[in-house]
């Protein structure tokens, strides 16, 4: 991208909203995040960033909690979107062609979407036994800004989410994260922040699922130099805050990292 593509480009405003989810519960969800979202959201916003399986919770229940593309939760999300006027996203269960997916949304104001089907699949929590993983890394666009899009158990694996000739500007992690992990949590995103030069955006939930697995959110975004834009460890929160792309470039042509970085091909 040239420098004066790089100036047209704005900062971009985004709302964080580390939910309770109640499990197992679609109908529930989504309307305590509408109700949610109408009262918390007070100013124009880009971006509303759900957690991971944000109308069920983390659940291994596929095959009853499953929608298709133009389910109840899709249609949700559209008309949350069209409302906002900005994208809205957040993962759901998908079945498609018989399978099932950990799909994350990526939901346009205009009712078109994008997806990525969560790669790693957390075998301690057995959801390998119940979904499909996806295959293809996706980055989205919104304003500019390149978005690479990944969920939860993805953040322990740099090799999947390295950041080659700078694809990405943005890490975009949802998550159902626990509480006894979070120092996890909280040292992997800045590590894939610094080690990437791009922003890391960790949306997580709050409070215990149906299995009595307790979330403490730490919600946060991290930017290129490792500084916390924003941090939020326990309690739901909604939360706006802006990111600079001056930012961004201005760190890359500082210390210019990325160039020196390993080419390799995933098989």
């Amino acid at each position: 991208m040239e420098h004066s593509d790089q100036l047209n480009i704005n900062n971009l405003k985004i709302t964080i909203f580390q939910a309770y989810l109640f499990w197992e519960n679609i109908d529930k969800n989504l309307q305590n995040l509408a109700l949610r979202l109408s009262m918390g959201i007070k100013e124009k916003t880009d971006l509303i960033i759900l957690p991971e399986m944000f109308n069920t919770g983390f659940s291994m229940n596929a095959e009853v909690l499953a929608e298709e593309m133009n389910g109840k939760t899709m249609t949700w999300m559209s008309a949350t979107a069209k409302k906002y006027e900005c994208v809205v996203t957040g993962s759901l269960i998908i079945k498609e062609n018989g399978q099932y997916y950990n799909r994350l949304i990526w939901m346009l104001a205009d009712g078109s979407c994008s997806f990525y089907d969560k790669r790693h699949l957390f075998g301690l929590g057995e959801e390998d036994q119940n979904y499909t993983p996806g295959t293809d890394k996706v980055i989205v666009s919104l304003k500019g800004w390149k978005i690479r899009l990944a969920i939860c158990y993805d953040l322990r694996f740099p090799v999947w989410l390295r950041n080659q000739n700078e694809e990405y500007d943005i890490l975009l992690l949802i998550a159902s994260w626990p509480d006894k992990r979070s120092s996890h949590w909280n040292a992997l995103i800045p590590a894939r922040a610094i080690e990437n030069q791009s922003y890391v955006i960790g949306t997580n939930r709050v409070g215990h699922d149906g299995k009595e697995v307790y979330h403490s959110g730490h919600s946060q975004c991290i930017d290129p130099m490792g500084k916390t834009i924003y941090y939020k460890p326990e309690d739901e929160d909604l939360y706006t805050f802006s990111i600079s792309y001056d930012e961004l470039v201005k760190t890359r042509s500082n210390f210019p990292f990325l160039k020196d970085a390993d080419h390799f091909t995933l098989l």
